[in-house]
Parts: C-alpha cells; sequence; structure tokens
C-alpha cells in the first residue's frame, strides 16, 4: 500500500485518496470557470487539505434542502415546526465555539507596525509554518465544499468577490443565505479577475468508521488574515464570523485594507432609509455601534412618530464609494441577518420577528416541546424547553435558555420594511453617519459633529460597555474606534487618518454625509434608562434628518462637544418623559468628559506616529472648549 494519501494528476484534475479509494474531481469547477487562479487556488486546497470529495456549491434552494435534509439525518440540526417555522433549523454548538474569538484572530503583515496594536499580530511566514500543519490532512473523511460568492449584488461597481471552501455543510448553508453565493457570482468572475481566497476548516479530519459528532470543531483556533495578500485562513471553529468568512474576516478586516488601498470605506454600519411622508423626502443613513448594541433593531425601526418610515437597507456592513456626483453611495455587502436573538421580541424588533418566520437557521437557542425556539426575552417562558446545551429546562432551573449569543441566520429579503434600493448595484446615497455605543453615563441622547474632522474624531472616541458579543468582561467599558477595534485589517492610527484624508478625496466636501453620535442607554441615579429607546429612537432620527437639511445652527445649539438639539426642535409629541429626565439626558459633566478625553489620550498613545496630527488637534480643541464651558 502507498504510503502517500495522495497523488495527483494534474493532466485530468482527478485526486485519489488511497485510504479510502473513493475519486474526486474538480471537472465542474473548470466547466464553470476559466479563472485559472481559481481552479489552482481549489486544486492546492484539495492537495492540502485532502478531502474525500469535492463539491462545487451552485447556491440553489435544492442545494440548500439537499444539505440541510442530511444534517437532520445526521442528528446534526434539528427540523424545526413546519406549520410554524417553515424551512428553518436548530444547531447547537459545542460550548466552547459560541462567538468571535479575539484573542485567537490574527492580521499578518511583514512589519508589525502595519498591523498596530489594535491587532494581534504575527509575521505571515511565522503564521503559515504553523497553520500548514494543521490544515494538511484536516479534511480527510469529509467533503471540501467550494464556495464562490459576491459581497454585494452581483457586478456592481462597489461589490468584491470571493471563494471560501469549508468542510462543514452547516457553513455552506448559512453563506448560501449570508452571500450571494453559488454559479451567478462564479459566472462574474471573469478570466483574469482577482478574488479572495478564503480557507476554512472546523479542524476535525474523521478516520475510516470514525462517527462524527453534531459540532465538529477544535479547542485549537486560528482567524487568520493576511492584508498584503487579501486572503484568509480560518481554522477550529464552525460559528458565526470565525467559519463564514464573508462575515467579519472578508467584509471588514480585508476589505478595510482594500478600501484604504483604494479610496473608499469599508465600515461595521448598518444602512437605513429614512422617510418624511408628509414631504415625500428620503435619505439614507448609515449607522456603527458595537455588536449587540441595537445595530438590528435600529435598522429595521418601527416608528412611533407618525408621517415617518424606516426601511432597511442592511443592518450590519456598510461599503461606501464615491459616486459621479461626489456622493458617498453605500451598499450592503451581505445578503442576509446574522442577528443576536436574545433580546429580540414584538416590542424591541417586531420586523426581525417577521423575517425570521421561515427560511431561517438558528444557533444556541432554546427548543420548545412543539419544535419552535424561544430565547430570553421573546415571550413569556415556556413551561419547559430543552436549552442550548440539549438538555431539559424549565423557568425553574436558574440558567438561561438561550446562549446571550445565540442568533439567526435569516434572508434580508423577508424583511418587511426592505428598502426597495436594497439590492442597487449603484447604492445608496448617504446623508448622515451616526456612531454610538453603550454607555451609562456622560454620552447625551444625540449631538452632532461641527465638520469632517470633527466627526472623524468622534467616531475615533466611540467607547461602549462590553456585551456578550465579544470576549471580556461584561460591562467593562472599553474603547471601540468607529465601532471597528476587532475588525480593522490594519493600524488603527492609519484607519483614522484614511477616515480624514476622505474630505480631500470628495470632489465637494460640502457633499460628504454629517456626523452625529447617539446613546440610547444613559440611566439615571437609580440605574434606570432616561430614554424609552427602540421604535422611539424615531424621535432622535427625524432630528438628525431635518439637521441634513438645516443651514447653520437651525434646530441646534452650539456646546463644547458639538451641536445639541435646540429647546423644542426634538419632537416629544405624545412621549411620555419627565423634564428632569429630558434635562439629564443632555446634561454635559465637564469632568466625566475631561475624564472620558483623558482615556481617549491614554488610549492613542499607543499609536504614536501613527495618530494623524489632526486627532491630537481635535482632542486638544475639546479640552480647550470643556474647560471655557
Amino acid at each position: 500500500m502507498l504510503k502517500s494519501a495522495i497523488i495527483k494528476n494534474y493532466n485530468n484534475s482527478v485526486l485519489l485518496n488511497h485510504y479510502t479509494k473513493r475519486f474526486y474531481s474538480i471537472d465542474t469547477l473548470k466547466s464553470k470557470t476559466n479563472n485559472k487562479n481559481v481552479i489552482n487556488w481549489v486544486e492546492e486546497q484539495a492537495k492540502l487539505c485532502k478531502p474525500d470529495k469535492i463539491h462545487i456549491c451552485d447556491g440553489s434552494n435544492e442545494e440548500f434542502e439537499r444539505l440541510t435534509s442530511e444534517l437532520v439525518q445526521k442528528g446534526f440540526i434539528t427540523k424545526l415546526n413546519p406549520n410554524k417555522r417553515p424551512n428553518s433549523f436548530l444547531a447547537r454548538s459545542d460550548p466552547s465555539d459560541v462567538a468571535r474569538v479575539e484573542s485567537s484572530t490574527f492580521i499578518c503583515t511583514k512589519d508589525k507596525v502595519d498591523a498596530g496594536p489594535n491587532n494581534n499580530w504575527k509575521d505571515p511566514k511565522d503564521m503559515k509554518a504553523t497553520l500548514n500543519p494543521l490544515f494538511d490532512g484536516c479534511m480527510k473523511g469529509r467533503t471540501m465544499y467550494v464556495m464562490p460568492y459576491s459581497m454585494g449584488p452581483i457586478n456592481s461597481p462597489i461589490s468584491h468577490v470571493g471563494v471560501q471552501v469549508t468542510d462543514s455543510p452547516f457553513v455552506v448553508c448559512n453563506m448560501k443565505i449570508m452571500t450571494r453565493m453559488g454559479d451567478e457570482a462564479l459566472k462574474s468572475i471573469k478570466e483574469n479577475d482577482k478574488f479572495v481566497p478564503c480557507l476554512h476548516s472546523v479542524g476535525a479530519p474523521l478516520k475510516e468508521g470514525q462517527k462524527d459528532v453534531a459540532w465538529p470543531c477544535n479547542s485549537k483556533k486560528y482567524i487568520v488574515h493576511y492584508p498584503e495578500e487579501y486572503s484568509i485562513a480560518s481554522y477550529g471553529s464552525g460559528y458565526g464570523g470565525n467559519a463564514l468568512l464573508g462575515k467579519k474576516c472578508f467584509s471588514l478586516r480585508i476589505a478595510s485594507v482594500m478600501a484604504r488601498d483604494n479610496g473608499w470605506l469599508a465600515e461595521h454600519m448598518l444602512i437605513l432609509g429614512l422617510t418624511n411622508e408628509i414631504s415625500g423626502e428620503k435619505k439614507y443613513v448609515a449607522a456603527a455601534f458595537p455588536s449587540a448594541c441595537g445595530k438590528t433593531n435600529l435598522a429595521m425601526l418601527t416608528p412611533t412618530i407618525p408621517g415617518w418610515k424606516v426601511e432597511t437597507v442592511g443592518d450590519d456592513i456598510c461599503w461606501m464609494k464615491f459616486g459621479k456626483d461626489g456622493r458617498l453611495y453605500a451598499i450592503n455587502p451581505e445578503n442576509g441577518f446574522f442577528g443576536v436573538a436574545p433580546g429580540t421580541s414584538s416590542s424591541s424588533n417586531p420586523n426581525a420577528l417577521e423575517a425570521i418566520k421561515k427560511n431561517t437557521l438558528f444557533t444556541n437557542v432554546a427548543l420548545t416541546s412543539d419544535n419552535d425556539v424561544w430565547w430570553e426575552g421573546l415571550s413569556t417562558p415556556p413551561m419547559k424547553a430543552v436549552d442550548w446545551h440539549g438538555n431539559e429546562w424549565s423557568p425553574q432551573s436558574g440558567i438561561p435558555a438561550a446562549h446571550p449569543n445565540s442568533r439567526f441566520t435569516a434572508p434580508i429579503s423577508q424583511c418587511p420594511v426592505i428598502d426597495p434600493s436594497w439590492n442597487d448595484p449603484k447604492g445608496v446615497p448617504i446623508s448622515a453617519i451616526i456612531f454610538g455605543g453603550r454607555r451609562s453615563s456622560t454620552i447625551p441622547l444625540v449631538y452632532q459633529a461641527f465638520d469632517w474632522k470633527h466627526g472623524t474624531f468622534m467616531g475615533a472616541s466611540t467607547a461602549s460597555e462590553l456585551t456578550a458579543a465579544a470576549e471580556g468582561t461584561l460591562g467593562q467599558l472599553r474603547h471601540d474606534p468607529f465601532a471597528m477595534l476587532p475588525f480593522c485589517g490594519y493600524n488603527m492610527g492609519d484607519y483614522f487618518g484614511h477616515w480624514l484624508s476622505m474630505e480631500q478625496n470628495s470632489k465637494d466636501a460640502s457633499k460628504l454625509p454629517k456626523i452625529f453620535y447617539v446613546n440610547w442607554f444613559r440611566k439615571n441615579k437609580n440605574g434606570k434608562f432616561l430614554w424609552p429607546g427602540f421604535g422611539e429612537n424615531s424621535r432622535v432620527l427625524k432630528w438628525i434628518f431635518e439637521r441634513c437639511n438645516a443651514k447653520g445652527e437651525e434646530g441646534a445649539q452650539q456646546s463644547p462637544i458639538g451641536y445639541i438639539p435646540a429647546k423644542k426642535s426634538l419632537d416629544l409629541d405624545g412621549l411620555d418623559i419627565s423634564k428632569d429626565s429630558l434635562r439629564e439626558l443632555f446634561s454635559i459633566d465637564k469632568n466625566e468628559w475631561l475624564n472620558d478625553l483623558s482615556s481617549m489620550r491614554k488610549y492613542c498613545s499607543q499609536f504614536g506616529n501613527r495618530l494623524p496630527k489632526e486627532i491630537e488637534n481635535q482632542m486638544n480643541q475639546l479640552e480647550n472648549r470643556l474647560n471655557e464651558y
């Protein structure tokens, strides 16, 4: 018997695995594309990972149905009640594989300073020396799925394409929902086009006769980015952004580098359309918040004030490029929602509940006795259920039924308030950009930047209390510039500089979006929220909309931190809120702000000479304004 596991015949593209005596071929791929780079790259990954089979994904509904049926038959996922939730399924992950693993996420550049102190850095050569032995044979006993996919509408000038290989059929099902994956994406990769190569494995090869587990993964996890190559490699995890490489890995970490190199923006932002139905005027708004801080809720917001409408373009990622008219146009590069389940309810986000009624994949939520899903905050707890560990659960159990970072993956097209232009290849023109985070004090409900430079500083100074979506201590405050801390693919100091450069790159700076900052989470001394949030946030959006049209300080008044709403400019009709609460929502405590500024200076010091002088100027100007206040 031959000792070598693989003999490769480059002439007929057939590989023979001598352990299993199974043939597999990439002839299907060759029949669908003449891009030799794609073909050669897939061949190289097959030679390295040594799968039993190769499947070229076509992205069809039939393919999705076949894969989910196979996963159900093997007991890997549960088919939900078809009368309540058609074509929907529940998966339970390994308890060690439940969220992004930032400590195992690396940016690999030749020079450490290019990755920056905001990233875990490894030399590309050293990382490849570590990963290659892990990937060698990692897909034995499994199928390699080849997924060509487009981030954004196919053939849009703002979109970009990738090819991911994976040994997880569950990842394939999620990528089918989250991206434009399959034959059409492959056709869009012309003969000499470049693409982003994405190698993924759960790191759990199977020996002959070995029984698989419901959620294969590895205790060793690596989520690795090579910005100078525009490529990605992920090992050991099957969860979320660790495994769906079009998600954070491509759409933010690699795309942010592509954007820097080519003069556009790749951002961790929702996109919504806001319409004044009385005048018929519509504006598009992009907003950046750290994960689990209400992005999805805001993207699908149901306004409480009459005459206003919100429509969804995207809830997480925003790519913006300059149009011929000098304005920034944005697309949502994703095709679905990957939303946090706990807290999603008929009161917080009825549109999300409508969007996940069918064709949805759930991960780590509870299973009810009638084969439906449940999570904390959804509704009255069921008398009994099966929790995300697969154990019997009741309200008396004293533990959550759903993991705090449990998720749903649903097609964005199912959103009942989907914007008519969500799939427009031209993108939508952005009038306003909003930053925000979870802050129980200091930051007012809303304020506006004086100009683009000040707005860039506001984005750079974003800080938020930690949530379950990231590693760390819940409630701990951390700086999260532009809500991009875990997602910027290069030195954050250079990233600040790139944002500042957009003003010079614009044909007309007056056409740049106005910049705002919001905080829905400010609390009073008793620890209760001062602002009701949810649909009432439409009142803040209305003020932002009007400020985009305003001349000078119309509807606003200057403060040391920026423009805040003038008296009676914020629509409070029908809202039960006390004058004391309103006063506290907009109070500016000089000492609290100076403490924040001191923390910001300390945070920025790590970037050394990579920190733009303009950011230092903005900090000095804010300090002067506060001292004069």
